[in-house]
């Protein structure tokens, strides 16, 4: 999860800090669902083999959710 945020398009220090700090209190579904949330939703670009990944942890949360709209934001 940590690699994903330290690979992932965000550049609002905010959010990439209160994604670290759901991490560090053990909320690692919530910090997922709300990185993958601000992607979506500050419309970043990601690549095929980022959205994979993103899909893969998602399977492995059990939370297809999170990542439901995010290939829209695929790039080549």
């Amino acid at each position: 999860m940590v690699a994903l945020l330290e690979e992932s398009p965000l550049t609002a220090e905010a959010v990439i800090t209160d994604v670290r700090h759901l991490l560090s209190h053990g909320e690692e579904a919530l910090a997922f669902d709300t990185m993958c949330s601000w992607i979506y939703e500050d419309d970043l670009p990601i690549t095929r083999q980022y959205h994979a990944r993103l899909v893969a942890m998602a399977d492995e949360m059990d939370t297809p959710r999170s990542v439901q709209r995010l290939d829209e934001l695929l790039i080549d």
